[in-house]
């Protein structure tokens, strides 16, 4: 079950003007299951995306990342689910290729105006058929779905939908971001095996906009991970319609940038963490914060460590404070020059150690206590310098490996 997550209300998800959207069933890998999400934004919309390091990337981000950088303006984007169009050679970016073809010609614009995505099975192929079909489902349902819809749409393994919405106001008037996101295993940063979508009606210039994806990137899906497996698709985009009759964000760094960037890193931040709560086989939700480091970088590298750790991790699950085993994440993190001598941990409200050692107060009976809960907090503190770093992570279960075991059965 997932760690305090619960499924939004759809009334509770704002529209975002210049979005359409359209949920069909088209039977990729199973069949009554909505699996093909089709979007259209305004003519004029501006659209950044982030997407996987890893080098085995899948053929629609390829795609994605052709369309984004060129010039002629992203107008639709469209999903599938089941299949991961990743590990399929020439053929993959042919289908991926020939997705964007025929939502080109149902919208009337160009196949460079729109940009692929797929989730699923890796190294199968799509069964195209199926998906054209989907497509020209869509394109003639586009308006008659809403954002709960579209976060059923794009679930794998998830067990629940995830979205969010926020309102601000800028120059006094309103402007929303609505977010859904997708991602329950295959799960560590640069990205995960995710995908998330935010819009905003907002007036954002291209390159402020690439400028705050890539923040809000690093600040939420990339400070996240459940396995340690770095996924052949991950993108996160974020489009505004510039629909609002608020003035045009024009710099990341001015008032209204400031304020508009801080509400679209608490979105992405609610969503990564929704991915957490949703690991396969979660239990705990786990959040790790390093401070006191020489640099942001190896705060984050330790974070990593205790967050990568089977044995951390399985521990957790178990509820067992065998926290030793943090310490030892700590000290194969990749800092040289660590002395052991002056960490402190604690384990929420517990100091467990003190100067590189066990602290004389603690108490085994405290440890257990604190990891019973759902939500866990690991503090370490390294006594370096200034900077500091917050992951979130989860526990590693029997379920996991069912999960993944089974997962194309």
């Amino acid at each position: 079950m997932p760690v305090n997550l619960k499924v939004p209300e759809a009334a509770a998800l704002a529209a975002i003007a210049g979005v359409e959207l359209a949920v069909v069933e088209a039977g990729i890998r199973k069949a009554n299951r909505r699996d093909v999400l089709l979007m259209r934004l305004a003519e004029g919309s501006s659209v950044a995306g982030v997407f996987t390091r890893n080098r085995f990337c899948a053929a629609p981000v390829t795609v994605c990342r052709e369309h984004i950088a060129g010039s002629a303006g992203i107008r639709a984007m469209v999903v599938n689910t089941g299949n991961a169009n990743a590990g399929t050679g020439e053929t993959g970016l042919a289908d991926a290729r020939a997705t964007c073809a025929a939502v080109a010609a149902r919208l009337g614009i160009d196949a460079a105006q729109v940009l692929p995505f797929s989730t699923g099975v890796i190294m199968e192929t799509l069964p195209m058929d199926r998906l054209l079909r989907g497509v020209e489902q869509a394109a003639q349902a586009l308006g008659k779905a809403n954002w709960l819809d579209a976060a059923h749409a794009i679930m794998t393994t998830d067990t629940l939908p995830k979205a969010a919405s926020r309102t601000l106001r800028i120059g006094g008037q309103p402007v929303t971001l609505t977010g859904i996101a997708k991602g329950a295993g295959m799960i560590r940063p640069n990205m995960a095996t995710m995908l998330g979508f935010i819009a905003t009606d907002a007036r954002v210039s291209p390159h402020v906009l690439k400028a705050m994806a890539s923040r809000a990137a690093d600040a939420s899906f990339n400070s996240i991970t459940i396995d340690g497996d770095t996924s052949t698709n991950d993108s996160f985009v974020v489009a505004a319609t510039g629909q609002s009759a608020a003035p045009a964000i024009t710099g990341i760094n001015t008032p209204d940038g400031k304020t508009f960037a801080r509400a679209l890193d608490e979105l992405a931040i609610e969503l990564a963490q929704a991915i957490v709560r949703d690991g396969e086989g979660a239990t705990k939700f786990i959040t790790v914060r390093v401070e006191a480091g020489a640099s942001i970088d190896e705060c984050r590298k330790v974070a990593y460590a205790i967050g990568h750790s089977p044995l951390v991790k399985t521990a957790f699950f178990a509820s067992d404070p065998n926290l030793g085993r943090i310490l030892a994440a700590v000290g194969y993190a990749g800092i040289d020059d660590l002395d052991q001598g002056a960490i402190d941990l604690h384990l929420d409200d517990v100091l467990v150690v003190k100067n590189g050692g066990r602290h004389p107060a603690y108490r085994e009976e405290d440890g257990q206590r604190i990891m019973k809960q759902q939500e866990i907090t690991i503090r370490v503190v390294l006594n370096r310098g200034a900077a500091a770093a917050t992951i979130w992570t989860c526990d590693l279960s029997h379920d996991y490996v069912s999960i993944n075991a089974d997962y194309r059965s």
